[in-house]
């Protein structure tokens, strides 16, 4: 997924505020219902608001000034701020922020991935100003999935579609900086700046989202001057050609900047193939020995990503963990497969009890990356006797894949900021995600005692401990093999001040923006 901006110059030089932002994206930003998913994130997040907001130093106020949790993790008290207006002018207040809570928790099936979901019994109103939140029993992200994107963020109820939103809205008012002026699909879609915005009207008055395929188009658009502002999320970071983006920033008129570490790229090694070589720890091992991270990184993505050592990298919450690393050593990789009974068979693929040491690596065809990297570790694994089999799937493919079973290695990537490690984690139990990735291993069931525990506790040392068991125990098992973080790269007018990035993958805060 990649978005790529464009600033229109205007002739009207006194007014920064008069030049439009347009940003290209690869695909229509969609249904804008805040609480489904086929909509663009980055879209709905200049939209719509949630209660709070995740940042680099905690959890900050956002429609919420304030809040408490009971003593027993059970309650949670809101305190709104006063004054704000949705952006058709109903006000926005406990009210709204129930009748908005009980809609997602209407479909609360659809909801299933985010577990808040599952553990919330009911909203209460306490006055016009205050709201509380009970749950089922203790749950740690709670503050953290109440923060993010969606689903738990507010429409105006005068856009309810009879009474809720499962079914569909009527319209897309948010409380957010912009608001939806016009769509038209698969063309393009404008927002306005609202400039009854309660932290203040963006300086930057229109934004316009174009369709426009990614790679060639998208770079012509930028030379011609059509769009000049390119914003990357972690699946984009390969469509576009790194050195035509430097080639912007050397003609002085663009700026480039990167943010930390928000995903990893990560090959998923499926444990409980008892009948596969992958279910072997020490095959596992091996492979990771035999991924040649500086390179991926630092030549076939450009030095766009930095080489990974762990699942997560060090600035993820509760991951700054002193793990054992596994450098790219074919010598050392040869030694384990040896240990463990591996030996040197015709035609150079090791065998054990006669079963070669063959495994089946599925790529993402779509990526223009991805390929190569398994290319690379293809041959990697040929010369330590380890026979690859690279597969090119659709996205769907690889997902279908994933849940089922049905793969010896996938490539695959967390789910980023601001969803780890809790999600990723929360995933290793889930028939549909990491399951079969985690389940063969020894301590499997303790391992997935632990997860519960983490989500459960409220006792922030305790829950630390657990993260720290959790993440050795399958960097141990070598079930994650990691490859490469990344985050978001943005190709900016060099004359464009606040850019910045929020602890999220899939947006950017467009009103924090302005031209000089």
């Amino acid at each position: 997924m990649l978005l790529a901006a464009g600033c229109g110059v205007s002739e009207d030089k006194a007014d920064p505020g008069a030049r439009e932002i347009v940003y290209a994206t690869a695909k229509d930003i969609n249904d804008m219902n805040p609480h489904l998913y086929p909509g663009s994130m980055a879209a709905q997040g200049m939209i719509y608001e949630s209660l709070i907001e995740k940042t680099e130093s905690g959890f900050a106020p956002l429609l919420a000034e304030s809040w408490e949790v009971s003593d027993d993790g059970l309650a949670y008290t809101f305190h709104l701020r006063q004054g704000v207006t949705f952006h058709d002018g109903a006000p926005f207040n406990a009210e709204a922020v129930k009748k908005n809570i009980d809609a997602v928790q209407a479909n609360a099936e659809r909801h299933a991935w985010i577990k808040l979901s599952a553990k919330l019994k009911q909203v209460e109103v306490l006055d016009e100003h205050t709201v509380r939140l009970e749950l089922s029993e203790p749950y740690a992200p709670t503050l953290l999935e109440l923060s993010m994107t969606r689903p738990y963020v507010f429409l105006s109820p005068n856009d309810f579609k009879d009474g809720g939103t499962k079914d569909g809205v009527q319209g897309h008012d948010g409380t957010g900086p912009y608001r939806l002026a016009e769509q038209k699909q698969d063309q393009y879609a404008v927002f306005e700046a609202n400039e009854d915005y309660w932290a203040g009207a963006p300086a930057v008055k229109r934004i316009t989202a174009k369709v426009l395929p990614t790679g060639e188009t998208t770079l012509l658009a930028l030379q011609k001057g059509e769009v000049n502002f390119l914003f990357t999320d972690d699946r984009g970071a390969d469509s576009l050609d790194v050195e035509a983006m430097q080639s912007l920033v050397d003609t002085g008129k663009y700026q480039l900047l990167r943010s930390k570490p928000m995903n990893t790229k990560l090959i998923a090694a499926n444990s409980s193939r008892a009948d596969s070589p992958v279910g072997e720890r020490a095959v596992r091992e091996a492979l990771w020995h035999a991924v040649d991270r500086d390179t991926i990184a630092g030549t076939l993505l450009h030095g766009t990503e930095t080489p990974a050592e762990a699942l997560f990298s060090p600035n993820t919450p509760y991951a700054d963990l002193d793990l054992p690393k596994r450098a790219y050593d074919l010598k050392r990789a040869a030694e384990l497969l040896e240990e463990a009974g591996w030996k040197q068979g015709d035609g150079g693929v090791r065998t054990k009890a006669g079963k070669p040491l063959a495994l089946q690596l599925v790529y993402d065809a779509a990526s223009l990356s991805q390929k190569t990297e398994a290319e690379l570790i293809q041959s990697a694994g040929a010369s330590i006797g380890m026979k690859l089999e690279l597969v090119g799937e659709p996205s769907p493919s690889l997902a279908a894949r994933r849940a089922s079973g049905d793969y010896d290695l996938l490539f695959n990537q967390t789910w980023g900021l601001a969803y780890d490690p809790q999600s990723t984690i929360a995933s290793f139990t889930a028939e549909s995600s990491y399951r079969h990735t985690t389940s063969g291993i020894e301590r499997a069931e303790e391992l997935y005692a632990e997860i519960e525990e983490a989500a459960r506790t409220t006792d922030e040392a305790a829950r630390k401990q657990l993260y720290r068991d959790i993440l050795k125990t399958v960097h141990d098992e070598a079930v994650f093999i990691p490859i490469s973080h990344g985050g978001v790269t943005v190709v900016a007018p060099s004359d464009l001040d606040g850019v910045a990035f929020k602890q999220t993958q899939f947006e950017l805060p467009f009103e924090q923006m302005k031209f000089r």
